[in-house]
């Protein structure tokens, strides 16, 4: 696994893992990068300095911040992504059965996020089920 640091055009910044310098590659060539920020699909790595441990280094500390955030909306972006991960239910691809069977009163209400294809998206607004788009990807749940 390899971590970069990515820039948009418009100057956002965000850390992303990748399987290995070729998985990235293939991602970028393909256009399947985009800001974590704004969306945009402009993304290239960022320059970064390599994270070297010093020997007797205290490895249970957390890695420091690269940068802060750049602007307000930064801010405000962290800020709701840790507010939905905090009070809501990750359920994945699943996220339209779940909102679907919810809506219909088959299963409790709950505050959920997770990913949708736009057909399902779209068929859910129709139905009259709430929802929005959030303007981040759900981190990857590795369990």
């Amino acid at each position: 696994m390899i971590q970069y640091t990515l820039k948009c055009d418009d100057g956002h910044q965000s850390q992303s893992w990748f399987k290995s310098a070729a998985a990235y590659d293939a991602l970028e060539r393909a256009g399947h990068l985009s800001c974590a920020i704004c969306g945009s699909v402009k993304v290239t790595k960022a320059l970064m300095a390599p994270r070297v441990r010093i020997a007797g280094e205290d490895t249970a500390q957390t890695a420091p911040v690269l940068h802060e955030p750049a602007s307000d909306v930064e801010k405000a972006m962290i800020e709701l992504r840790k507010k939905v991960e905090e009070t809501s239910d990750y359920v994945g691809d699943s996220f339209a059965q779940e909102a679907r069977a919810m809506h219909l009163g088959e299963k409790p209400e709950r505050s959920i996020y997770g990913e949708a294809r736009l057909d399902q998206a779209k068929e859910l607004i129709e139905d009259g089920v709430p929802l929005m788009p959030l303007p981040f990807k759900p981190k990857q749940k590795l369990t």
